[in-house]
C-alpha cells in the first residue's frame, strides 16, 4: 500500500451517506484500495495521521477561467458595462504565455481549497491544458468559442479558425494521462454565436464523444432579447440545433424558464451553478429547488477570479445552501448533505467522470481532500456534514491529493514552482496586460 491515512473522520459521499470514525484509508497505484475501522495488514510506505481530521472526496469546480487569475480584483465595483470593456482591453494582450502562468497559479489556488478538478471555459485551451498536465490536477477544458457566420456565408468547419482549433487541441489532449485531461466543445454566449457554429461543435462534439460547455440564462435581459429575436428562449433556441444532444454543462441558469427547465432535465443536461459570482455581478441566482425538481444535474462552480474573487469552492457551498433557505424561507429547505453532494458526486458526473470519482469508494481514483477540523470554527463539531457546509472554509483544507498523489499540503504544492509562477507573472504577465497603468 503506497499511503495511509489513519484515524480519519471519513466523509464518503456515496449511495447510503456513510460518515466514517476514526476510520482508515489505504491508497494504492492512484486508487482507493482500503476503508475500513481497523488498520489494514501490512506496512504502508506513507502513513498520514489524520487525527482531527476529516477526509472527503475532492471538491469539483464545474465553471471558471483559471487564466482570469492575472485580472483578480481589476474590475471590481465597476458596472457591467465599465468591466466588460476594461476586461476586453486586458484581454486582448493576453498571449499563450501569459495564460499559462495564470491558469498554473489559479490550479495552486484551486488546489489549496481542496478541489481537485475543474472545468475550464476560457480561450487559450492549449495554454491551459499544458498548466493541467504539469500540475495533476483533472481537468475538462473547452474553447469559449463566439462569432457570427453570415447565412450566406460559406461555413466550412474544417477551415474555421476557432473550429480548427479545438479540433488540435482534442487531438492533443482529449483523454491525456489516461483521461486526466478532457476536452470539451464550448461557446462564449448564444448571443456572441450562431447556429452555424453551435451545430459545427455540436457535429465535432457527438464524434469525438465530447461535452459541450456553456452559459445559459445569466440575466432576464439574455432572455428577453433571444426571445425578440428568435420567438424562443436560449434554451429552446440552441436545443433546436442539437446542442443539448451532447453531455452539456450549462452555467448560470439564473432565469430559465419552467419549460427549459423541463427540456433540459429531459435532456439530462448539468446546470452548474455560481451564486457567489452572481451575487459578486449584481445578478439573480438560480432557482435551485426548481432546477433539481425538473430533473437536471445540479453542480456547483466559482466561476473565474475575475468575478468570483477568488476560488473557493467551500463559499460557493455554503452560499447555495444560503440562498435556498433564504428564497424558501426553510432552514431545512436544501440539507447540508445535498449541498455538498453538488459540489462533490454531482461534479463529477457533469465532468462525465461519475464511475471513478466523486464519492469515497473502494476502487475510486484517490481524489481526496483533507480538513482541518482543529481550527477555533470548526470547535465543537456535532454534525460534520453541516461543519463541512457552513464553517468550513477553503484555508482549512490541509491536503489534496488527485490519484493519490499529493498535490498540496501543508502550504507546500509538490508539482507547481510556485516561486517562479508568481515571477513570471510579476516580470512578463502583468506589465504586459497592464502596461498603460503602470505608466500613469
Amino acid at each position: 500500500m503506497d499511503t495511509l491515512i489513519s484515524n480519519v473522520t471519513i466523509v464518503t459521499m456515496n449511495e447510503k451517506m456513510e460518515v466514517l470514525f476514526g476510520a482508515y484509508l489505504g491508497v494504492e497505484d492512484g486508487k482507493i484500495a482500503y476503508i475500513g475501522k481497523s488498520a489494514p495488514e501490512g506496512k504502508p510506505q506513507t502513513i498520514l495521521d489524520g487525527t482531527g481530521m476529516v477526509l472527503l472526496p475532492g471538491l469539483v469546480n464545474c465553471h471558471t477561467q483559471l487564466a482570469t487569475t492575472a485580472l483578480r480584483s481589476y474590475l471590481d465595483d465597476l458596472s457591467v458595462s465599465e468591466a466588460l470593456t476594461e476586461q476586453l482591453k486586458r484581454e486582448a494582450r493576453m498571449d499563450s504565455r501569459a495564460a499559462k502562468a495564470a491558469a498554473l497559479l489559479g490550479i495552486a489556488e484551486c488546489l489549496r481549497f481542496g478541489i481537485t478538478s475543474v472545468s475550464d471555459l476560457y480561450y487559450y485551451p492549449n495554454a491551459t491544458a499544458e498548466a493541467v498536465a504539469e500540475s495533476g490536477i483533472k481537468a475538462n477544458i473547452a474553447l469559449s468559442a463566439y462569432r457570427f457566420i453570415d447565412q450566406n456565408e460559406d461555413f466550412d468547419f474544417d477551415t474555421d479558425e476557432q473550429c480548427q482549433e479545438l479540433v488540435r487541441v482534442a487531438e492533443k489532449w482529449h483523454g491525456h494521462d489516461d483521461g486526466r485531461i478532457r476536452i470539451d466543445a464550448g461557446i462564449h454566449a448564444e448571443y456572441t454565436s450562431n447556429f452555424r457554429l453551435w451545430e459545427g461543435l455540436v457535429g465535432f462534439a457527438a464524434e469525438k464523444k465530447l461535452g459541450f460547455q456553456l452559459p445559459l440564462a445569466a440575466t432576464q435581459a439574455e432572455e428577453d432579447s433571444c426571445l425578440d429575436r428568435t420567438g424562443l428562449t436560449q434554451g429552446e433556441l440552441l436545443d433546436c440545433h442539437g446542442v443539448f444532444n451532447v453531455p452539456a454543462t450549462v452555467t448560470s441558469c439564473a432565469c430559465l424558464s419552467d419549460a427549459e427547465r423541463k427540456l433540459l432535465g429531459q435532456k439530462k443536461a448539468t446546470a452548474v451553478l455560481c451564486p457567489v459570482t452572481a451575487a459578486k455581478k449584481g445578478q439573480p441566482s438560480a432557482d435551485v429547488l426548481a432546477t433539481v425538481k425538473a430533473g437536471m444535474n445540479v453542480a456547483l462552480g466559482t466561476g473565474g477570479v475575475i468575478d468570483a474573487g477568488n476560488l473557493d469552492l467551500f463559499e460557493v457551498i455554503r452560499a447555495t445552501a444560503l440562498s435556498v433557505r433564504a428564497k424558501e424561507g426553510d432552514a431545512s429547505a436544501l440539507p447540508s448533505s445535498a449541498a455538498l453532494m453538488m459540489a462533490t458526486t454531482c461534479g463529477a458526473r457533469a465532468q462525465g467522470r461519475g464511475e471513478n470519482t466523486g464519492m469515497i469508494k473502494v476502487g475510486f481514483d484517490a481524489d481526496l481532500c483533507l480538513v482541518d477540523f482543529s481550527a477555533p470554527h470548526l470547535m465543537p463539531c456535532h454534525n460534520v456534514l453541516s461543519a463541512l457546509c457552513f464553517s468550513a472554509k477553503g484555508g482549512d483544507v490541509a491536503m489534496t491529493m488527485v490519484r493519490g498523489k499529493i498535490l498540496y499540503q501543508n502550504g507546500q504544492f509538490p508539482t507547481i514552482d510556485l516561486k517562479s509562477v508568481v515571477e513570471e507573472l510579476t516580470n512578463d504577465t502583468i506589465p504586459r496586460l497592464f502596461a498603460d497603468e503602470e505608466t500613469k
